[in-house]
C-alpha cells in the first residue's frame, strides 16, 4: 500500500469579472496544481495569484494548457495542425513559466487540458504533438498522461519523464478512457463516495468501471477537477480519508 500520494487539483480558471471554483480554499489542502494558461480559463493577474498562493502553501505547480476556447471552456474537439497545436502549447507554458520565474519557484509538470487531453487518449498524432511541444522547450518537465493513453505511450517511448495520473471524479470506461461529461453521472460530485473511491485506488490499486467492471490502476497522482461544484468538500473528505489511513498527501517524485 502506498503512503504517499500527490493530490492535484485544475486551478486558476477564473477569468476577468468571472471567478470559478474555490482555488484559495483549495490551495491549502492539496499537494500539486495545474494552472490555466489563459486560453480555456485563467488571465496573467489569476496566474500570478495562483503562483503566488502555491508558493505559500509549498504547492508544485504545473502548466495546464488548452484549445483557445474560452466559450467552450476547452472541453470541445478542435481540429489543429501539428505547427499550430505545438506553438499553442509552448506559448501557454512559457506563459506560465515567467510567473513561476517571478515568484521564484520552478515550474514542475504540464497536463493538457480538456478535450486536447481527451483527444489524445486515442489519436496518436495529437499526442505526438504535444509530447514533441514539450521536448522543443521543456525535455525534462514531467506531463501528466492517463494509464495506457496514447499519451502515455508516446511520451514513454520518446523519453519525455510522465506521471500517471487517476481522477477521483470522474467516471471510466472498461479502456480507461474517461465517460464524456455529455452521459448523464460522468462526474461524481459526491464527497463520501469520491473518498471512498480514491481511498480503493491508492490501497487497492483498483476501481470501478460505468458499467460496474473492476479494473487495476496505477497512479501517482489524483485529480479533483476545481470547476466541480462540490471540489472543497471532496477534496477536505480525501484528504481526511486518506490521512485516517496514514497516507499522506505529498508531491509526486521526479
Amino acid at each position: 500500500m502506498r503512503k504517499t500520494i500527490d493530490l492535484n487539483c485544475d486551478m486558476g480558471e477564473s477569468f476577468g469579472v468571472y471567478k470559478l471554483g474555490f482555488d484559495d480554499e483549495v490551495i491549502k489542502l492539496i499537494s500539486s496544481v495545474n494552472v490555466a494558461c489563459g486560453f480555456h480559463g485563467g488571465d496573467p493577474n489569476t496566474m500570478d495569484h495562483t503562483v503566488a498562493m502555491a508558493k505559500k502553501y509549498g504547492v508544485g505547480v504545473g502548466a495546464h494548457p488548452g484549445f483557445q476556447d474560452l466559450a467552450g471552456f476547452g472541453r470541445r474537439n478542435i481540429d489543429m495542425s501539428r505547427k499550430d497545436l505545438m506553438n499553442l502549447i509552448i506559448y501557454q507554458i512559457g506563459a506560465l513559466d515567467i510567473f513561476c520565474q517571478k515568484h521564484e519557484t520552478p515550474l514542475r509538470h504540464v497536463k493538457p487540458h480538456g478535450n486536447m487531453n481527451n483527444m489524445a487518449d486515442s489519436d496518436k498524432e495529437m499526442a505526438t504533438n504535444i509530447v514533441d511541444a514539450v521536448l522543443a522547450v521543456k525535455p525534462d518537465l514531467p506531463i501528466m498522461v492517463k494509464p495506457n493513453s496514447q499519451l502515455h505511450l508516446v511520451a514513454k517511448e520518446k523519453g519525455l519523464p510522465f506521471i500517471l495520473e487517476l481522477f477521483a471524479d470522474r467516471e471510466y470506461n472498461s479502456d480507461f478512457s474517461l465517460v464524456s461529461r455529455k452521459q448523464e453521472g460522468a462526474v461524481i460530485t459526491d464527497p463520501d463516495i469520491v473518498a471512498e473511491r480514491v481511498l480503493k485506488m491508492v490501497t487497492e490499486g483498483k476501481v470501478t468501471t460505468f458499467n460496474g467492471e473492476e479494473m487495476e490502476v496505477q497512479g501517482e497522482t489524483i485529480c479533483v477537477h476545481g470547476d466541480t461544484p462540490t471540489a472543497l468538500d471532496m477534496i477536505r473528505t480525501i484528504k481526511q480519508k486518506l490521512e485516517s489511513m496514514d497516507i499522506e498527501i505529498a508531491p509526486f517524485s521526479v
